[in-house]
């Protein structure tokens, strides 16, 4: 196999670790000799939650970026086509690699990263994350083509309100929660889902209330509240496929960033699941963009310990490499 080949490959696999949707991981990975594409699972899409694809592709974009770190660490240069519109059965994106270079130490950390990330729903500590690490958040999730946009306290009520109310339409849907049920809970032998392991013994109590998934985790939700947490809005300025590919490579940048600076990032995609709660972020947002997550930032509280990382499909399951001639 070429040097830029298994190259390729190295990435692909880094891109398994990325966030999605009740961890579906609904996407495929094809390497050729010359490049990297990038495909969407419809068979891991959740059709009730999400029949317009918006989060499936927001994931995809997340493993779409985690794909760029993996090389960014190798110090490969690359170029990135993601097609303006979508045609049935071809990629969401292809990566084609260009020249090798000495990596920069930043693209190493990020690729450790990678690695440590991962989905903590307890309760965060005491203490607020600071201003300067809050700018910097900002900047690095403007770097993919998004932004963040921080919540002052009377939005803070505001977003409360849309997720209670996203929280009950869904709760009320059956179809929703049988998918739900599908996906979440258990011990998830089959690499996908959240496992119990991952899901507090019973929903914290906060000002903005996190998903209720039906079902009772094994991890200590955690004493105490979410007076000193920070919470944002993802947004972009449209609604179209790749926008919302972008707002996932977003997504993964700050995530990254922000577990480099030790800060504790809950997404909420419940409001945006539901059109009217949906609404209710753009009005937030003063009718400056589209949403596409509320997110939540705290300092992790010191008497936790880090919680599991959720399963992960195998490589050959998510990846093919491809024979060429």
């Amino acid at each position: 196999m070429s040097e830029v080949k298994q190259a390729l490959v190295q990435a692909a696999d880094a891109a398994r670790f990325a966030p999605s949707i009740h961890n579906t991981q609904p996407w495929r990975w094809v390497v050729r000799a010359d490049r990297l594409e990038l495909f969407a699972v419809a068979e891991r899409q959740l059709q009730a939650q999400d029949p317009d694809a918006r989060m499936l592709l927001l994931s995809c974009g997340a493993a779409l970026h985690h794909a760029q770190v993996a090389l960014d660490a190798e110090g490969w240069a690359y170029s990135v086509d993601r097609p303006a519109a979508l045609a049935p059965d071809a990629p969401l994106a292809v990566i084609t690699p260009g020249e090798r270079r000495p990596a920069e130490p930043e693209a190493t950390r990020h690729l450790q990263m990678l690695r440590v990330r991962r989905t903590d729903r307890r309760t965060v500590g005491e203490e607020a994350v600071g201003e300067t690490v809050l700018d910097e958040l900002v900047k690095a999730t403007e770097q993919s083509g998004a932004r963040l946009h921080v919540l002052g306290r009377d939005q803070v009520l505001e977003l409360a309100v849309a997720v209670e109310h996203a929280q009950s339409a869904e709760t009320a849907d059956d179809r929703a929660q049988a998918e739900l049920a599908e996906w979440v809970g258990g011990e998830r032998p089959e690499g996908t889902g959240i496992p119990s392991a991952s899901l507090p013994v019973e929903v914290p109590l906060t000002t903005v209330a996190e998903r209720d998934f039906q079902t009772a985790g094994t991890v200590t939700a955690g004493g105490g509240h979410d007076r000193a947490a920070t919470y944002a809005v993802l947004y972009g300025p449209g609604d179209a496929e790749q926008d919302w590919l972008r707002a996932g490579e977003s997504l993964s940048r700050l995530w990254l960033s922000a577990t480099e600076h030790a800060v504790s990032l809950l997404p909420f995609s419940g409001p945006v699941e539901v059109p009217f709660a949906r609404e209710a972020l753009r009005r937030i947002l003063g009718g400056t963009g589209m949403p596409y997550l509320a997110i939540r930032l705290g300092l992790q509280d010191p008497a936790h310990t880090a919680p599991p990382h959720t399963p992960r499909l195998a490589a050959d399951q998510v990846i093919d490499v491809m024979e060429e001639g």
